[in-house]
């Protein structure tokens, strides 16, 4: 991923990852199924509360039943693979769901902006761009 320039935050634990996004804006999270013996879906539910536009993709070798795929997935988990994966493919993913991520940061400030000119008909020029 380094080699496309993008920057990557490696942790090894919840605690880490949930400091980065304190420190840092982080566009996208690539976790595991299982993290420190937890399943990682709560902490996906609370980072998607707080940063919606966030990209979760997950990663495992596990097979899962289809009420832990449906907990990972309604969490806001937005891809999940079965290991092994190539990395071509966690790429072309990656771009997608930062694009999508773009689309959703955009709209999310054109409502903004939309709203403070509702709120103040008087404004005369807006920089939309």
């Amino acid at each position: 991923m380094e080699s496309e320039k993008y920057i990557v935050l490696p942790v090894n634990s919840i605690e880490r990852a949930i400091q980065n996004f304190k420190e840092f804006e982080v566009s996208c999270l690539i976790t595991e199924f299982w993290i420190d013996n937890h399943c990682t879906s709560e902490m996906i539910r609370e980072l998607k509360k707080r940063f919606p536009e966030l990209y979760v993709m997950m990663l495992t070798h596990e097979s899962l039943e289809e009420v832990e795929y449906t907990k990972i997935m309604t969490a806001g988990t937005d891809d999940f693979f079965l290991k092994p994966v190539s990395s071509v493919k966690i790429l072309v993913h990656l771009k997608k769901g930062l694009r999508h991520r773009k689309i959703l940061l955009q709209k999310k400030r054109l409502e903004n902006m939309l709203n403070e000119i509702k709120l103040n008909p008087n404004i005369q020029n807006i920089n939309i761009g």
